[in-house]
C-alpha cells in the first residue's frame, strides 16, 4: 500500500527557509509525477509545485522563484525547499501523487516573527 509521509514543517521567521520532505512508502521505485500543495486557513487548497518523472518542474505564481521541488533517483523521496518565506506562506503543506490520487497528512508551516 502506497503511503505518503511529510516532514520538515515548523515555525520560521519571515525571510527564512525550510526543507520539506515527503517519503513514498510501499514501493521501491516511483514512476509517477509528484506534487506539493498547500492549504491556508479559510482558503482553498493550492497546488504549488509539480515534478515530472523526466525532472521537469512547474510552479504556481506564488511559489515560482522561491520554492524548489526535487526528488531522489528512485522518486521515493520528494523535497520542497522553501526560501524567502512570507507570512502568507503559512499553511499545511501536503504531498500528492496525482496519478494514484494519494495524499499525505500534511506538515504545518508557520511563518511569523
Amino acid at each position: 500500500q502506497v503511503q505518503l509521509v511529510e516532514s520538515g514543517g515548523g515555525l520560521v521567521q519571515p525571510g527564512g527557509s525550510l526543507r520539506l520532505s515527503c517519503v513514498v512508502s510501499g514501493i521501491t521505485y516511483n514512476p509517477y509525477a509528484m506534487a506539493w500543495a498547500r492549504q491556508a486557513p479559510g482558503k482553498q487548497r493550492e497546488m504549488v509545485a509539480v515534478i515530472n518523472t523526466d525532472g521537469s518542474t512547474s510552479y504556481s505564481p506564488s511559489a515560482r522563484g522561491r520554492f524548489t521541488i526535487s526528488r531522489d533517483d528512485t522518486g521515493t523521496t520528494v523535497y520542497l525547499d522553501l526560501t524567502h518565506l512570507k507570512p502568507e506562506d503559512t499553511a499545511i503543506y501536503t504531498c500528492n501523487l496525482p496519478t494514484l490520487d494519494h495524499w499525505g497528512q500534511g506538515t504545518q508551516v508557520t511563518v511569523s516573527s
